[in-house]
């Protein structure tokens, strides 16, 4: 780069570093936000079903009865409420008070003893299918492990054709928290890409100064590197806080290389900047700039990028819509380098995806922004 270029492009780089020093907004979205989020995704939102509220309805009371109700006490996955009749019971499920019962008939221990099945009686409140499929998954998990219990102590072995073992790989506490972290943070960068630089044009052309700039001997190139280098560094600063808080705040663990974590957080911000500015070169107006952006961006990266919902889950014509959000490959990513590892398959295909997005979306900023009153 010739040197009368280099000083044409350091100058346009101190102009927006200032803009962005004098916009406490700037600041805030940056670093403020990121904790504002990571706290209460964190903290606050939780996809995991524990002190589920259940009614345990026992006739006739004895040693096996108590000793299966004992289970249920003892696991963390419940919060069960003793009843005296079903009626009781079913009362406090319609108000909502409770979310199941256990129904212990008067010949259950008797059943049990003489070997025959004894069945217990599962109500669920299935308003939530979410909700009644887990508490069903964990009253069944809670009986087979007293069954199994039950027989050890009288010395039987119990009869079950099929013995199950399980491993959970990446995720062995089965805890959201180490899936939404990851994930947010995708989410974060988002808004920071996108939001900011949908300001910055639009921002000149209603303080008067795109003019300045047209009639300036900057070129569109130092132009439009000057605007986006500030905040791209602003951008992988946030990036680097989200992940600091990650991981030493929340124990997240990232087993995959910072290096390569860098990159492709590099080329996702690179991506979010430009349909940032893509937008603001298009409204010209930083409130419907401002718009625009959060229902362009943030809305499909939070509900279509794999962050809350599973994609596999979704109809097919969701799923094609899903591909050309970029944050659906940069989430794949994340949640693979923090859990699992470098898993080079998955991070090199979303890599290659978010540059062929990069040059896609640096194509419109080109030709869309010329230096000419229209």
């Amino acid at each position: 780069m010739k040197p009368a270029a280099r000083m044409r492009l350091w100058g346009m780089i101190r102009k927006e570093s200032l803009q962005i020093l004098r916009d406490p907004s700037s600041i805030s979205i940056a670093f403020i936000m990121p904790v504002v989020l990571l706290f209460l995704f964190g903290y606050g939102v939780s996809l995991d079903a524990k002190h589920i509220p259940i009614g345990i309805v026992i006739e006739q009371p004895d040693t096996a009865t108590q000793s299966l109700a004992g289970a249920f006490e003892s696991s963390e996955f419940f919060r069960p409420r003793h009843f005296d009749a079903i009626q009781s019971a079913q009362q406090a499920l319609d108000k909502r008070q409770i979310d199941g019962i256990i129904w212990l008939r008067n010949n259950f221990s008797t059943r049990l003893l003489a070997g025959n099945e004894a069945p217990i009686g599962v109500i669920i409140n299935g308003v939530d299918s979410n909700q009644a499929n887990i508490t069903q998954g964990y009253i069944q998990g809670t009986w087979l492990a007293w069954l199994e219990h039950y027989a050890a102590s009288r010395g039987q072995p119990l009869l079950i054709p099929v013995s199950l073992e399980q491993r959970v790989w990446f995720n062995a506490a089965l805890s959201s928290r180490l899936f939404l972290v990851p994930g947010l943070i995708a989410i974060i960068m988002t808004l920071i890409g996108s939001l900011l630089t949908a300001m910055v044009v639009a921002r000149e052309w209603e303080r008067g100064t795109m003019e300045t700039l047209m009639v300036s001997p900057l070129h569109r190139g130092e132009i439009l590197a000057g605007k986006l280098i500030p905040y791209f560094v602003l951008g992988m600063g946030g990036m680097l806080f989200s992940v600091a808080l990650a991981v030493w705040q929340f124990d997240i663990p990232l087993r995959g290389s910072f290096w390569l974590l860098m990159l492709s957080s590099a080329l996702f911000m690179l991506v979010a900047l430009a349909i940032g500015l893509l937008i603001s070169i298009v409204s010209k107006n930083q409130f419907v700039a401002g718009q625009v952006a959060i229902i362009v961006t943030f809305l499909p990266a939070f509900i279509l990028s794999g962050f809350l919902f599973d994609i596999n889950s979704m109809p097919d014509w969701i799923q094609f819509i899903t591909l050309l959000v970029p944050a659906r490959y940069f989430v794949a990513i994340l949640q693979t380098l923090f859990l699992a590892g470098d898993v080079w398959p998955v991070v090199l295909a979303n890599m290659g995806a978010l540059c062929l997005m990069l040059l896609f979306f640096f194509f419109l900023v080109w030709r869309k922004f010329n230096k000419r009153l229209e």
